[in-house]
């Protein structure tokens, strides 16, 4: 009967977990979906290796009320970590509204899950990140929809940042 109590319980808080993803961890958020665009208040990418030479390269996109903005840098030294004080090239700048519809049109359909430590947290990235206004600080870790569409974010990046 005891055997039979315990087996009934764990079935029982694994419907729970599956019914509701947030208990589990599994939690995910769309963009597009249950992130409108709206909601969205920056987005970053960033990324950073210790190979020799090192490499370092982040791309942020911010909204200042309505008005979207575009920065990017890059760090380069024969050291690692590369600092802010290892900049050579950076630049700041206001989107249009057809350079804004790009970003979107790339984070559209990408999921934003909690962020979490991971075997690999010591890759290179890209480190991808999405604020927003129903995050708590926890919903934050981004994943494009496809290879492709991060592909287009990152030539538009570097449209954007003129490399």
């Amino acid at each position: 009967m005891m055997r039979f109590r315990r087996h009934f319980l764990l079935a029982i808080a694994l419907i729970i977990a599956s019914a509701f993803p947030a208990f589990s961890g599994g939690r995910t958020e769309t963009v597009g979906k249950g992130i409108k665009r709206a909601d969205i208040t920056e987005f970053w990418y960033t990324y950073s290796t210790s190979t020799n030479p090192p490499q370092f390269q982040r791309y942020r996109f911010f909204a200042d009320g309505d008005v979207w903005h575009f920065h990017h840098e890059r760090r380069e030294g024969n050291h690692w970590p590369l600092t802010e004080a290892d900049i050579t090239v950076s630049s700041d700048m206001v989107l249009s509204q057809d350079q804004l519809e790009r970003l979107f049109s790339c984070l559209d359909g990408g999921t934003v899950k909690a962020r979490e430590e991971s075997a690999d947290s010591g890759s290179s990235g890209p480190w991808l990140y999405l604020y927003w206004t129903g995050d708590r600080s926890k919903f934050q870790e981004f994943s494009f929809r496809s290879y492709s569409d991060r592909l287009s974010f990152e030539e538009l990046c570097r449209n954007l940042a003129g490399l």
